[in-house]
């Protein structure tokens, strides 16, 4: 979490919740995987992320949540991912990338609805214990949610493949230059 990005999660009966505040990034991405992963582990069926607050997300970001959207409904039983109050530009962005149709935008019969004020006066930082990433696993998160981006369809994988490409020299560059460090 930083000052101009914060998130803020919380734990509620049948969800767990994340708001983004500000601009959705490589630089604050990390959280929420982390917290969703966490969630995820302990049995959580059903993330919403609130992007009421946020300014536009980029696509290391959306990826994210599309790596998020698709472990829920992998589970047994499965299990969805939320966009609670993307606002214009946000929504068109998901839904440029298809992501749409991985997770739910806006349910008009979901559990939360109603009490999405209520909701954020319950929120505070999340306890996930990611400090600030090291550059091989800055590197590690961003190239993964691009190959998630393009395995969602054929269209994204054709706007990624050479972005995948470059982060995955860009990361084996980096994981060199941290064995050759650790050499000397």
């Amino acid at each position: 979490m930083t000052a101009d990005n914060p998130i803020t999660v919380g734990i509620f009966d049948g969800f767990s919740w994340i708001r983004c505040e500000g601009k959705g990034s490589f630089m604050n991405s990390p959280v929420i995987k982390t917290f969703g992963d966490q969630r995820i582990g302990g049995g959580e069926r059903l993330l919403v992320v609130d992007l009421g607050a946020c300014t536009g997300m980029d696509s290391t970001f959306m990826g994210t949540l599309a790596g998020l959207a698709t472990r829920l409904t992998a589970l047994d039983g499965g299990g969805a991912l939320h966009i609670a109050e993307p606002g214009e530009r946000n929504r068109r962005s998901l839904e440029d990338l298809g992501l749409d149709f991985l997770m739910e935008i806006d349910p008009p019969t979901a559990v939360w609805r109603g009490r999405v004020d209520e909701i954020r006066t319950h929120l505070g930082p999340p306890q996930t214990g990611v400090g600030v990433l090291g550059q091989v696993q800055r590197a590690r998160h961003v190239l993964e949610a691009h190959q998630t981006l393009s395995d969602v369809n054929e269209k994204n994988a054709r706007e990624f493949g050479g972005v995948v490409t470059m982060l995955e020299d860009d990361l084996a560059e980096k994981e060199q230059a941290s064995r050759d460090k650790g050499a000397s």
